[in-house]
């Protein structure tokens, strides 16, 4: 959906320009502009005049809450080493779909140990543990998308 600023911007680069109608439809929304004799008008279906970004807001916060309400759960145990991801990225337990994951739930690891692989632009980064240890928990999927700082492992050293 167009931003209000964006709508904007559009005009003002049609008043500018030699074109006299422009039309733009995407999921549902409809944006047509018209220049006769120099005005411009715009018209927007009703349904992006009733957006209300009230419901949008909640929504996010009610996400983000329950992100946070999860974290402390599965990292209750203060003994256990958190291993994060520490960049933006996919998250892979194994160097390719047919060889075995690097570690699973209840291996022992070396601080030097690969224990996954974040890809990000094509390049395949790979984690090591960071503690020697036993794998606790694993907290993501194989190709489930990772921030930064995110929680990949529970190590307990």
């Amino acid at each position: 959906m167009l931003k209000i600023s964006e709508i904007k911007e559009l005009i003002k680069l049609i008043d500018e320009s030699t074109i006299s109608n422009f039309l733009y439809e995407q999921d549902g929304v409809k944006v047509e502009i018209k220049k006769n004799m120099g005005e411009i008008a715009a018209q927007a279906p009703v349904v992006a005049k009733t957006f209300q970004p009230e419901e949008v807001k909640v929504t996010k916060e009610v996400a983000v809450e329950s992100v946070v309400a999860d974290t402390p759960v599965k990292s209750s145990d203060d003994n256990l080493h958190k291993i994060t991801s520490p960049m933006v990225g996919t998250f892979y337990q194994s160097a390719s779909p047919d060889s075995p994951a690097f570690v699973k739930e209840g291996d022992k690891v070396t601080k030097d140990s690969v224990v996954c692989i974040v890809e990000a632009m094509k390049l395949f980064n790979e984690i090591t543990a960071e503690v020697d240890g036993e794998i606790v928990e694993i907290l993501v999927k194989d190709g489930e998308l990772v921030e930064y700082g995110e929680p990949l492992f529970l190590v307990k050293a």
